[in-house]
């Protein structure tokens, strides 16, 4: 894994297409307290991304503000995609956009997320599940608003996520590893390019682990991953490490 300074990314090749995310001078604050400042990084499709630091550093709500959930106090950032017939750029070089590009900074107005939540999906402690429908209704009640992928049926996932005897019963009954389970099956499972993964080995145990770690080897090579953690078991597979406290 490689550990990336403050503005690295912005020298790194793109590669030959797919979806950028590209934050520069991005800041958040609450108050006047800043939780990250002057960031300047470029995060590409088909690469894995840990966001590290610890405890109360500001990861998650770096990984929130990448989801558009949050909008930043300063600076931008850029939702791009390049055709993957075009030449390799670099990042410092125009891209060339396709269907759409969605801009969110300082007095620009507002983020279009209709059009950001179609290429995302997250896990995060702070995400809650529908605890009255069964595993089955709620990847179903899912899939009707963020596509699963198409070869793959409700039934497989359930199997393979270890939840096929509890198919049927409902949520609240699961203990608070399987909750975590479905949670990676809605997200992992959704058929989008960006994967954006906050302590997601939550509650889990060594068998839930090994899945998690499964499910990115089977599933997620050709997406664009950001994992924040300060666990490293959850970040191992991750080829590029970006501190926080770097941004401080």
């Amino acid at each position: 894994m490689q550990s990336l300074l403050p503005n690295q990314h912005l020298n790194s090749p793109l590669g030959d297409g797919g979806i950028y995310i590209q934050l520069t001078d991005t800041g958040k604050r609450f108050n006047r307290d800043w939780i990250f400042r002057h960031m300047n990084c470029l995060f590409a499709q088909g690469k894995s991304y840990a966001i590290t630091g610890p405890n109360g550093s500001g990861k998650s709500t770096l990984l929130q503000t990448i989801a558009g959930a949050i909008a930043p106090s300063e600076g931008t950032i850029e939702y791009r995609v390049r055709d993957r017939q075009s030449k390799p750029a670099t990042a410092n070089e125009q891209l060339q956009t396709a269907n759409s590009r969605l801009t969110n900074s300082v007095g620009q107005g507002k983020l279009q997320t209709e059009n950001l939540f179609n290429h995302i999906a997250i896990v995060a402690p702070y995400l809650e599940v529908i605890e009255e429908m069964t595993a089955t209704e709620f990847l179903y009640f899912h899939a009707s608003f963020k596509p699963l992928l198409s070869t793959i049926t409700i039934n497989e996932i359930l199997e393979i996520v270890g939840l096929k005897t509890a198919a049927r019963k409902q949520i609240r009954f699961y203990s608070s590893g399987m909750k975590q389970r479905i949670k990676l099956a809605q997200a992992i499972f959704s058929d989008v390019p960006i994967l954006l993964l906050d302590e997601p080995c939550t509650n889990l145990d060594t068998s839930g682990y090994d899945l998690y770690h499964q499910l990115i080897n089977d599933y997620c090579k050709k997406r664009l991953v950001i994992v924040s953690s300060n666990d490293v078991n959850e970040y191992s597979f991750c080829e590029e490490k970006v501190s926080i406290l770097n941004y401080k």
